[in-house]
């Protein structure tokens, strides 16, 4: 059953909306963000198949870097941004064989970032989807709190048949993420991954990132791709597209790999860890195309030449061979900058989705996500929202009146954006990437005046004001 959250005191509510101000001012988010693979690949008998691209984490946010709050001092030898992890599968025994112990390391973009390079399933486990888990500890023993990954679906090894779109699990989507990673001689040591620095793309030993592929538009001019909906088939022109950095490669022809050589003929569904090359187009009649390549940590072009045998296959060379991989990520969102306990901030409530209804005098916000609870309250900026729990994945709130951020807003009619926050009851702070915007419906045109034409009466003109106040919009939109 659902229900409104329990109210707190005067004092307590004023001291709770002074910590939330001041955590939006301090910008004192964290961050956690897990990334791995869609699918795992499981071992058998002693073999270690280890994860591949392997699971990583990257924290991200100023809030690592803020000094504990008045109330938070640490013990000695805890001070500071230092995070140690911890990560395993999910219903293991937590042995020192199966969790496997993660050293964060500074990026220059300022990002932690640690990565879980020996974890394997063996056959012994029969899962047929698995979660990874990762548990943080800081400097001093302080356990941060215990983070899952998305569903891993366990595969025994790439499908060699053709892919059907009646069985969708393993095909892959316009507009998914994936990874791309190259292994010369199937040696695990010589495993470079398709990755973004500096601006460049590189083949990375040991950084991997996540690209959104989508099918292009041959149409189009370069740059200017609308989404597509579907599933990539080789021979489609498509586009990478780092998640991170938003920089993307030229346009090109996804082709299928079998012998090291790329099929042109073939048409077919895309599937996990198949290995497929990817050639640029153009180029002259009758020669092998030009393919994406690795030289090193280079990322280069590679000539192909034509099969002497068949005319619609082109010869590779080991570093044109990529393999192709789903990947999810999670990301956990807060600040513990409120709490006035040492307990783990998890379980992190997740914002999926926000759906809007009604407007004027009422309209109410509803929230789908995952971990909320009844102790959950929305917030709006600094002002706290009316909250009614419903399920574990659904709240509602009532969105506050517009004068709740200034009184100004009646003369400026000036679009107002805030950020959609939880906090939870033990003062627990949890951000979100939501944010609403109040829009006026009439804003003042050019070389009008913004605030409303003075009135004879001045009951009729705050009559007045209060009309225009109350033909408001609401928007919702992602910051990024």
């Amino acid at each position: 059953m659902g229900g409104a959250s329990r109210a707190v005191g005067p004092e307590r509510a004023t001291e709770l909306r002074e910590g939330v101000r001041s955590c939006l001012q301090q910008q004192c988010e964290q961050t956690v963000r897990i990334l791995h693979a869609k699918v795992a690949q499981k071992s058998y008998g002693n073999e270690k198949r280890f994860f591949c691209p392997p699971p990583c984490v990257y924290l991200t946010g100023p809030g690592w870097r803020v000094k504990p709050a008045q109330g938070q001092a640490h013990q000695a030898g805890d001070i500071g941004p230092t995070v140690c992890g911890y990560m395993g599968l999910d219903g293991a025994s937590g042995s020192a064989t199966e969790t496997q112990k993660l050293h964060f390391e500074e990026q220059p973009d300022s990002r932690e970032f640690g990565c879980a390079k020996t974890l394997y399933i063996s056959d012994a486990d029969k899962r047929k989807h698995f979660r990874l888990v990762l548990r943080l500890v800081l400097r001093g023993g302080r356990e941060l709190g215990t983070f899952h990954s998305r569903l891993i679906k366990v595969i025994s090894k790439p499908s060699q048949k053709k892919q059907s779109l009646k069985n969708t699990d393993l095909c892959i989507s316009s507009g998914s993420k994936v990874s791309l990673f190259n292994r010369l001689r199937s040696q695990t040591v010589s495993t470079r991954y398709l990755s973004v620095e500096d601006g460049a793309f590189v083949a990375s030993a040991r950084q991997w990132a996540a690209f959104t592929l989508r099918l292009a538009d041959e149409h189009c001019s370069q740059g200017d791709f609308p989404p597509r909906e579907g599933y990539i088939r080789y021979g489609s022109l498509v586009q990478l597209v780092c998640t991170v950095t938003g920089i993307t490669l030229p346009p090109m022809i996804i082709r299928k790999v079998a012998k090291q050589c790329a099929l042109l003929h073939v048409d077919e569904p895309i599937s996990q860890l198949h290995k497929c090359a990817f050639q640029f187009p153009g180029g002259p009649p009758g020669g092998g195309g030009t393919y994406l390549c690795l030289a090193t940590e280079k990322v280069e072009q590679f000539q192909a030449s034509p099969c002497p045998k068949e005319e619609n296959r082109a010869l590779l060379n080991d570093s044109s061979c990529w393999t192709i991989i789903g990947t999810e990520s999670v990301e956990f969102a807060f600040s513990t900058r409120l709490a006035c306990t040492r307990e783990p901030v998890t379980p992190v409530p997740l914002i999926c989705t926000l759906e809007l209804s009604g407007g004027g005098h009422v309209a109410t916000l509803e929230l789908h996500g995952e971990n909320f609870h009844a102790g959950l309250k929305v917030w709006f900026g600094d002002v706290e929202a009316e909250t009614m729990y419903r399920s574990p994945r659904s709240l509602v709130c009532v969105v506050p009146d517009v004068m709740a951020f200034g009184s100004d807003w009646r003369w400026l009619r000036t679009p107002i954006t805030v950020p959609v926050s939880l906090v939870r009851a033990d003062r627990l702070f949890y951000p979100s990437a939501f944010s609403l915007t109040y829009t006026p419906e009439y804003s003042a045109g050019p070389g009008q005046p913004s605030a409303p034409k003075p009135a004879a009466d001045a009951d009729a003109l705050l009559e007045s004001i209060h009309h225009e106040f109350t033909r408001t919009n609401f928007h919702l939109f992602v910051q990024t």
